[in-house]
């Protein structure tokens, strides 16, 4: 499916053309090699399987500063001295890149896409001017919001936490941004809607309530799920996990403890996960493990796709390539029966040494691409049944009927004893992990 391609009164990108699938013999790096938008994959097209996401932070507002220099790129977009004009630069810059590379959805935080002005009420004003922009736009181009956000954590009144501040003042700001933001996610039809807590955490103990905040922190949430049910918001919630940075230690540290967090205070039912590749590898895992957490406990929401630098100990949010990660995502996303209403929103950022208008083409190219691969590694893995074999294989013992009734909580400790004693001491059984990696790695060359 192509959509239009959007230019408004300047041309941003003048030199790229629409981004189209090529295929694999081709050399051109403007183009597709693997992501075929239209090619079936167990029956339903491939764009509909990846639901690709464009950020708007990342994209249009970062000019690749770091914690050790500033800014390398001077977006055309962002010149300009009324923070209006600026706004409605930087949504034509990036429905223009977005429609040049047929993404489907992007997403965006508020004042990623309004800046916040002098009075509550004008910042109001000022986003509700361009959400009415996005909508004229997302009209012209087909292009639709997978989620929208708040920004609580950049301004310097949340340096303590947004939901979990100890000041109440700075709470109430914090729900009148996530007000506004579901405002806007809802007009613009936004199929979710997340929250990123940023600094819902602490620095040290000496002076925090944890319990007082944790219990703040679900109050919020449950006043913001009532607040978007009520004006007809239908999507999902979602969480998104992360153990550190810029807090010592976070509240949403890893999907575990944020599936433990909402179903003690009963937002479940409601609340999913969105899952980012680079806060899993922080927090001590794999991409692949925090998404199979979210799965098994039905809450697989969405994913920001990117990586981290394995040497290095924070969040720098590269453009996924790694095809193991990929693949191993996409693995475990087909057998949760695909996203639902989630996607896979680029939450990456160009290096900072990456100053071309061509660099932010050939990143989110290169990452589509990675997970097209993937998606298509991990459909012949699981069309071949060698991995699924393998697994039902170990846990066969649990289908028989003593296995099956401790499944059932039919027995208790003196069974097991019984049970023990009458059957004698058990051989070990192979894993068989080399043979599973090696099948993975063959998949590789099959596609």
């Amino acid at each position: 499916m192509s959509r239009p391609v959007f230019v408004g009164q300047k041309e941003y990108f003048p030199s790229i053309n629409r981004i189209e699938y090529e295929g694999r013999e081709s050399d051109n790096p403007l183009a597709f090699k693997a992501y075929d938008p239209d090619r079936l994959v167990m029956g339903k097209r491939m764009e509909e399987h990846l639901r690709f996401a464009v950020c708007y932070w990342h994209t249009f507002c970062s000019g690749g500063a770091d914690p050790f220099g500033s800014e390398t790129r001077n977006h055309e977009w962002l010149i300009g001295s009324a923070p209006l004009a600026i706004s409605e630069q930087k949504m034509d810059a990036a429905f223009e890149l977005i429609s040049k590379l047929n993404v489907p959805y992007y997403c965006f935080h508020d004042i990623d896409m309004s800046a916040e002005s002098d009075s509550l009420i004008a910042t109001q004003l000022h986003l509700e001017t361009m959400v009415a922009l996005a909508k004229k736009r997302q009209t012209e181009t087909g292009i639709k919001l997978l989620w929208g956000t708040a920004n609580v954590f950049s301004n310097p009144r949340y340096m303590n936490g947004a939901s979990t501040n100890p000041d109440f003042h700075v709470l109430a700001h914090a729900g009148a941004q996530v007000k506004m933001a579901l405002d806007a996610t809802v007009e613009l039809g936004g199929e979710n809607y997340v929250f990123w807590g940023g600094r819902e955490g602490y620095s040290t103990l000496f002076n925090t309530d944890t319990k007082r905040e944790l219990e703040h922190m679900a109050q919020f949430l449950t006043m913001a799920r009532d607040y978007g049910r009520s004006i007809g918001f239908k999507g999902d919630f979602l969480i998104e996990p992360k153990p550190m940075e810029p807090t010592k230690h976070q509240y949403d540290f890893d999907a575990q403890t944020v599936i433990g967090f909402l179903r003690h205070h009963g937002l479940d039912k409601d609340f999913k996960l969105n899952i980012e590749a680079n806060h899993a590898t922080l927090a001590g895992h794999t991409f692949a493990h925090d998404l199979r957490m979210a799965a098994d406990a039905n809450m697989l929401g969405s994913i920001d796709a990117n990586r981290g630098d394995y040497q290095n100990g924070w969040d720098t949010d590269q453009f996924p390539t790694d095809l193991y990660d990929c693949a191993q995502a996409m693995l475990v996303v087909l057998e949760n029966g695909g996203f639902g209403s989630g996607g896979l929103n680029f939450d990456a950022k160009l290096r900072r040494e990456s100053t071309n208008i061509d660099d932010f083409f050939h990143a989110h190219i290169g990452g589509m691409d990675s997970f097209a691969r993937g998606l298509l590694i991990a459909e012949k893995l699981i069309s071949s049944g060698k991995l699924d074999a393998i697994k039902q294989q170990r846990y066969r013992s649990f289908d028989d009927s003593t296995g099956k009734q401790f499944e059932r909580g039919e027995l208790n400790l003196e069974d097991l004893f019984e049970f023990a004693n009458e059957t004698g001491y058990p051989e070990p059984e192979s894993g068989q992990q080399e043979l599973v990696e090696n099948l993975i790695n063959d998949a590789f060359f099959q596609i």
